[in-house]
């Protein structure tokens, strides 16, 4: 059990770098959904990547709460950043973790630079709404582990997200039944924070990059970004919803020129060179 209450992190020093980026995974992930970014982001900032609640190496984290929302979720972060004296980061974030860190931005908004939310989570359409509710009912008929292993292939169906289907899949096993449903349970206030976020502005640069075969929740994100004034969109080719794993290349390249550089991003075809405009 840790004694500080820490969520597990590991800090990936640049003695050169004066900048952070601190990084949030997704629901069932962990640390090691960033493995293809740390060597090429490295090279410019300081790293920080953190297990959430629960997941990866996080576990027994004192306080222990019987039900989350997402300030205790985001003070945990905030908590690992003021124990490393880190002030102000930029942030990436996947999946749920687009969700987590628009709630921390509303909490701590003088902390985040810019951000960058890959595979984003805006609004509960009737997709989203299904998922979840399906998930919370199929608790009482499915083992966790059938659940998780039925939605990496509903989220993640074709041949090509096999890399990512897999990796999302082995880290989903850190988590416990218990730990799982105190997350699925979060259920309410993750709709409400949705719904409370999707129309409000910003303040903070945001560049939304979605795999151009996230059907479930590419739609929404460029809605998202339509309707905020420092927000950008991205979609890569033949990429699926964790695209920073099935592209990692160009996932890399778009980070490094939207932290480094004041730029306009224009859609991104895979098999083309990147395009931008001033």
């Amino acid at each position: 059990m840790k004694e500080n209450g820490l969520l597990h992190f590991e800090s990936i020093i640049n003695e050169r770098a004066t900048e952070w980026i601190v990084f949030i995974h997704g629901a069932g992930g962990s640390i090691k959904t960033w493995k293809y970014q740390i060597s090429d982001l490295q090279k410019e900032y300081n790293l920080l990547l953190l297990d959430l609640r629960d997941h990866g190496m996080s576990k027994h984290i004192i306080p222990e709460h019987k039900n989350y929302t997402f300030s205790i979720i985001s003070a945990d972060i905030k908590k690992v950043l003021d124990h490393l004296e880190i002030k102000k980061a930029h942030f990436i974030t996947l999946s749920m973790g687009s969700v987590v860190l628009q709630n921390f931005m509303a909490n701590y908004p003088k902390t985040v630079e810019k951000a960058i939310m890959a595979g984003g989570i805006f609004k509960a359409n009737f997709t989203i709404k299904l998922f979840v509710h399906t998930a919370k009912v199929g608790n009482y008929i499915l083992p966790y582990k059938v659940m998780y292993r039925t939605f990496s292939y509903l989220l993640m169906p074709r041949k090509r997200n096999q890399k990512a289907r897999r990796l999302y899949q082995m880290q989903a096993r850190k988590l416990n039944s218990k730990d799982y449903l105190k997350w699925v349970g979060l259920y309410k206030l993750f709709f409400d924070l949705l719904k409370s976020s999707f129309n409000n502005q910003i303040e903070n640069e945001v560049l939304v990059i979605m795999g151009d075969q996230d059907y479930i929740f590419k739609q929404s994100a460029q809605q998202y970004v339509d309707n905020q004034h420092k927000a950008q969109f991205v979609s890569i080719e033949n990429a699926g919803h964790i695209c920073n794993i099935e592209e990692p290349d160009i996932f890399n390249y778009l980070a490094l020129d939207f932290f480094k550089m004041k730029t306009t991003v224009i859609r991104i075809p895979r098999t083309k060179e990147l395009s931008y405009t001033n």
